[in-house]
């Protein structure tokens, strides 16, 4: 008989947030600004999602501020005081956000700065806009906090709006998603609901990316997906973060990697580091995919979808790799087994080539 999460002492918080999964989000932000008392919305896009910014825009008539298209990873500071100007000049008393994370970040940035209401219309398989993290970047370094002023006040799930995702995207958000919850399930400060949903949520991914990636997708992989990714990310705004995250900012803000294929990237070899010390906290991610270890099983995941294995690929050098120790090591977040900088450089130069993930 397989033993219940139950834990002899824990907390667990649940946060005011409204989801809604179903057809139609576009269609929906009219009588959600209208529940929130708000009559003119900010739309926020990257500029590569201008047009869906610009259909939104129609869809609200006066309802809209305006729209701001210059959300980029990382969340930059300095795009994020460029778009509070925009707000400040549209007058703008709602936001809403329809895109992936970096969108979603912007909307965080400046929620945190105005207290506005976000309304948040993902198009990846993030997760952010289930949680109270907000991580920004200036002078080529990432920090995060976690502030529930951040936190979405609604999230409209719409599959139609995830089907154009490419497939590259299809994949390492994916694989991002899937490190909320596997970085859940050995946090420090984890509860038994917080690990039932983030075993939940791996189920769901690993078992729609195959069709996803596959172009053979459904509806149903496409929800399916969306909901593993909701889950994964309410897992993330549970617990803390641990060796995982903190590669992956210190990769993404120190040399402006695309954020979800590095977490893609490092995910296995994290999970090999830390999984010598919690073997049994990680052993249900190895039932899920019928491996003996959770990092192997990750790994051949990750090869089974396409998913991006090498840092090399995504722009890093070997000869940056002294700093990502550096900025790595600085500040580490709680891990289950301790950051050391002798032990993740072998970790670092294997994700950099691409190589297999070891203990």
């Amino acid at each position: 008989m397989t033993a219940s999460l139950f834990q002899p002492e824990f907390a667990y918080a649940s946060a005011p947030q409204r989801v809604v999964f179903g057809p139609g989000a576009e269609g929906r932000v009219a009588a959600e600004l209208a529940a929130l008392n708000c009559t003119r919305a900010l739309v926020l896009t990257t500029p590569q999602q201008e047009n869906v910014g610009r259909k939104l825009l129609a869809t609200l008539g006066n309802l809209s501020a305006g729209h701001f298209a210059g959300a980029t990873m990382h969340t930059p500071v300095d795009v994020t005081e460029t778009a509070l100007l925009a707000l400040h000049a549209m007058r703008a008393d709602c936001l809403v956000a329809i895109g992936g994370g970096s969108t979603t970040g912007l909307s965080k940035a400046l929620a945190l700065r105005t207290g506005l209401p976000q309304i948040v219309i993902p198009t990846s398989f993030a997760g952010s806009e289930a949680t109270p993290i907000l991580g920004q970047t200036e002078a080529g370094k990432k920090t995060t906090l976690s502030d529930p002023r951040v936190r979405p006040t609604v999230i409209l799930y719409d599959v139609a709006l995830v089907r154009t995702l490419p497939p590259h995207l299809v994949v390492s958000s994916g694989m991002n998603a899937i490190a909320h919850a596997v970085e859940g399930l050995y946090a420090r400060d984890r509860n038994p609901i917080s690990s039932l949903m983030a075993l939940e949520g791996i189920r769901a991914l690993a078992s729609a990316l195959p069709n996803l990636a596959s172009g053979t997708g459904q509806d149903r992989d496409w929800g399916e997906a969306l909901y593993g990714a909701w889950l994964c990310g309410t897992v993330l705004g549970q617990v803390g973060m641990a060796l995982h995250h903190k590669l992956c900012h210190a990769l993404g803000g120190g040399f402006n990697l695309p954020h979800a294929e590095t977490h893609a990237v490092i995910l296995p070899h994290a999970v090999a580091y830390t999984e010598t010390a919690v073997p049994d906290l990680l052993r249900p991610v190895a039932q899920i995919f019928g491996t003996a270890t959770a990092h192997q099983g990750l790994s051949d995941f990750a090869r089974q979808i396409g998913a991006p294995i090498s840092l090399a690929a995504l722009g890093l050098t070997a000869a940056d790799l002294p700093r990502a120790l550096d900025l790595a090591t600085a500040n580490p977040y709680w891990n289950p087994r301790p950051i050391t900088r002798d032990a993740l450089a072998p970790l670092l130069a294997r994700a950099l080539a691409g190589d297999a993930a070891q203990p």
